[in-house]
């Protein structure tokens, strides 16, 4: 496991960039080429609550750099269940981990589902770069489109695997914008899709927490029988407010997480 949390995040941010084109253009429309510095809010994993792979073991590779486990969110429309973590130095990024809750789904996502995590080598779990290694098995497009109709969170794990589902820009730390709507106008003016459930900006000042996100970019894929263009990635935008002892909350709110979570979904 990564002994230093710079090169683990480069690492992610590496890989996530590899199929989330938009982000090094967002980066440079908000002002990284004249010096503004992007603050990383958080980043987000998805997995299934299946062994080796559960929640837990991705959540080990951050424990053992210092975080500590934050809150849990339900997310039962989705069956999904996460936790958050974060580290002592407040400038560290967040990590939102959420896993799929297999056995809450039908026999026959459970099986494809089974079939995927059984390709996985187990010691392959504790390495340094499991967490940016992509997918472990072989599945083809079919089976994505059969997932896709119960779960897109499953559809999306088949043919994406372990990576980094999102980085989220810290507006709090941005020099030339203040607020999630003046955020999400760049993006529309630059031609970028806003996600849109549940309102373009989820959350509000009183839940301590606004977020917004752009909706996934769409890029080929090579499953084993052919490629096709699916969504990956998208980019997230935050701004966090202070709570009564002036300390800016570090959480999350389950009813916009929940929103956030479909801007990997196809339609949009």
């Amino acid at each position: 496991m990564h002994t230093d949390r710079n090169a683990l995040f480069q690492n992610l941010w590496r890989n996530y960039q590899e199929v989330t084109p938009s982000a090094a253009e967002i980066h440079r429309i908000l002002g990284a080429e004249e010096g503004q510095a992007i603050i990383n809010d958080h980043i987000a994993l998805r997995t299934f609550n299946r062994s080796p792979v559960g929640l837990e073991a991705l959540a080990e590779h951050f424990l053992k750099l210092g975080y500590r486990q934050g809150g849990e969110y339900h997310f039962e429309a989705k069956k999904l269940y996460a936790r958050h973590y974060e580290h002592p130095d407040a400038e560290a990024p967040k990590v939102f981990i959420s896993e799929l809750l297999v056995e809450q789904c039908s026999p026959g996502l459970q099986a494809k589902v089974d079939q995927l995590v059984a390709q996985i080598e187990a010691d392959r779990v504790s390495a340094d770069d499991f967490l940016y290694s992509g997918r472990h098995w072989d599945v083809d497009y079919p089976t994505y489109r059969a997932l896709l109709d119960e779960s897109e969170y499953a559809a999306w794990m088949a043919a994406w695997g372990y990576r980094a589902n999102h980085f989220t820009v810290s507006i709090n730390h941005l020099e030339r914008f203040d607020t999630v709507p003046e955020i999400n106008q760049l993006l529309k003016d630059n031609g970028y899709a806003v996600n849109a459930a549940g309102g373009e900006v989820k959350g509000s000042p009183a839940e301590l927490l606004e977020q917004s996100s752009t909706m996934a970019d769409r890029v080929p894929v090579r499953f084993s029988d052919r490629e096709e263009t699916i969504p990956s990635c998208f980019y997230e935008f935050a701004l966090r407010y202070p709570k009564p002892n002036g300390e800016l909350y570090s959480g999350f709110v389950a009813a916009s997480a929940d929103k956030i979570f479909e801007s990997t979904n196809a339609a949009g």
